[in-house]
């Protein structure tokens, strides 16, 4: 990838665009950008290419929780609806951002999602207005239709590894009443069925793949790994440049046209904070000179949480028998080195479920992903017994937390408070969805699989019980939003448009603008939002 930015003797260079972090959102706009071959444009990445093996192995995602080298391994604060736990954040740090070391699924969210974005005031945003991004986006492998598209450049794929125990769920679910659904991001949410996830022929496609690989050989685009944005230049209200460190060297990145923050929930605030723009009265008490005083820089940050219960199986047939057995270990990685099939084909949840704890909702409000495994903790050792789990993940939680950034130093890592658990509609949603959660897996399908519940455990069944557990168990999803929020009051940090409002020459693009948490998992929202701001910064150049 050359540069055709002119660069200088003290490593001045410049571009049209200038996009800080090639995750979900940076690949995207990096592609759309410079498609046209009219604009220049710099993607700059604080991690390094997306060459470690276990990135593109849809089951290694479990080897790249706590592998530093491609993945900030962030922790909140002690969580008080936690009995005080820190949660571990893992976040990708890598060509692909969260793209390359999430669990791969493909969910959209409700169409209620968006059309509550846009009755909140985001004109543009409503379920008809994303569609055709999403679409846009897709690679279907089922065809296009009113809901999917075919062709783009993201693979959409059916599981590969259908085993028993996953489809024995789905039937449970309908057992217990709840209906099948073929499509989660079809005509409606609501139902138990198999997920699709971001692959193809058994690889992960992350925005790496998707969207940068096709666009490398642009002259227009030039690709930096290993470069950590310091810190925003502004010229009066105008973001002018982007200062980064790369191998020991600070080096400045001018922007003629916009600079395009796409470092995620967690990164993208505590950039605009050590840029100046954020809450004055903490960028004042870090020595960090104010350019505009906003408040909602930080603020409102969503996540979702999940509770896991765990089942002792009848049959060796988990992922826990496969992986702790030397020979069935060895014969899942000749089968996967040699046609792309078996349980390392496996994503974070192989089939689901979407239900209402209350018949009043109008529209689910919890998720469950089941998973022919069992873990104390995603990312660590698989338990050395045969069993198998089922989470519990409240969709959309009115817990609201914060990040803030400790010190001015780049390399700090920020302040997190997510809050789980501090509302009474948060512990309701969760403690209805273990007893729903429950009433699936005694369902007849998985009888012939099931010797008991090894987590909780059967001695837990009060609501206080559950709630306790829910508190000494739960844990992120890893899916963190909101903290520079779209909107028209005044804690919104961006506008309809993406435009960081106060600011000329800059916008956010990845989960921080979601004005709240969509029902399901991010990764395919990032991507539509990073579609439609594309159209929108090249209606915009024009």
């Amino acid at each position: 990838m050359t540069n055709n930015g002119a660069t200088s003797p003290n490593d001045t260079s410049e571009f049209d665009y200038v996009i800080v972090g090639a995750g979900s959102a940076g690949c995207v706009l990096a592609n759309r950008l410079s498609a046209d071959g009219k604009h220049s444009v710099l993607l700059l990445e604080a991690g390094p290419k997306d060459t470690n093996l276990w990135i593109h192995v849809p089951l290694g995602y479990g080897k790249l929780f706590k592998e530093k080298t491609v993945n900030w391994m962030y922790q909140t604060e002690p969580e008080p609806g936690l009995n005080g736990r820190q949660v571990f954040q893992p976040r990708g740090k890598v060509l692909g951002g969260s793209s390359s070391i999430n669990g791969l699924l493909y969910v959209r969210g409700q169409h209620e999602d968006y059309d509550r974005w846009r009755q909140h005031g985001n004109t543009g945003w409503g379920y008809d207005d994303v569609l055709p991004y999403f679409k846009k986006a897709e690679d279907q492998q089922r065809g296009a239709n009113d809901f999917h598209g075919a062709g783009g450049p993201l693979p959409v794929s059916d599981m590969l590894h259908a085993d028993p125990l996953s489809g024995a769920f789905i039937k449970a679910a309908t057992e217990a009443g709840i209906p099948a659904n073929p499509d989660f991001n079809g005509a409606t949410q609501e139902g138990a069925g198999w997920f699709q996830t971001t692959t193809r022929n058994g690889r992960r496609a992350s925005t790496a793949v998707a969207y940068l690989r096709p666009a490398k050989g642009r002259s227009n685009l030039r690709v930096e790994t290993a470069a950590l944005a310091q810190r925003l230049l502004f010229e009066g209200r105008r973001a002018a440049a982007v200062e980064y460190r790369q191998y020991g060297t600070l080096r400045t990145a001018r922007a003629r046209k916009e600079i395009l923050v796409s470092s995620g929930a967690y990164n993208s605030p505590q950039l605009l904070q050590l840029s100046g723009v954020g809450p004055a009265e903490l960028l004042k008490s870090h020595g960090i000179g104010v350019v505009l005083d906003a408040p909602g820089v930080g603020n409102d940050l969503q996540d979702h949480m999940q509770v896991r219960i765990v089942m002792l199986c009848a049959q060796p047939i988990t992922l826990n028998d496969v992986l702790n057995h030397p020979v069935r270990r060895i014969m899942a990685g000749v089968r996967y080195a040699a046609f792309r099939k078996g349980p390392l084909t496996i994503a974070a949840g192989t089939s689901g479920a979407f239900f209402k704890t209350n018949p009043r909702l109008a529209s689910p409000d919890v998720q469950i992903h089941f998973l022919p495994f069992s873990t104390d903790k995603m990312g660590e050792k698989l338990h050395p017994f045969s069993a198998f789990s089922a989470s519990v993940c409240q969709v959309r939680p009115e817990s609201r937390g914060s990040l803030r950034i400790r010190s001015a130093d780049p390399m700090a890592p920020p302040e997190i408070r997510i809050n789980y658990l501090a509302t009474e509609t948060d512990r309701a949603a969760n403690v209805e969805g273990l007893k729903i959660l429950r009433r699936i897996l005694a369902a007849p399908a998985l009888k012939p699989f099931v010797i008991e519940e090894k987590e909780p455990g059967a001695k837990v069944v009060s609501d206080e019980d559950l709630l306790a557990f829910c508190r000494l168990r739960g844990n992120t999803v890893y899916h963190p939003t909101s903290t520079c929020r779209m909107g028209n009051d005044p804690l919104a940090v961006v506008d309809q448009r993406l435009r960081v409002r106060g600011i000329e020459g800059l916008r956010v693009v990845d989960a921080s603008v979601m004005p709240d948490l969509v029902s399901g998992n991010t990764n395919a929202p990032v991507i539509m939002i990073a579609e439609k701001a594309s159209d929108m910064i090249l209606q915009d150049a024009r």
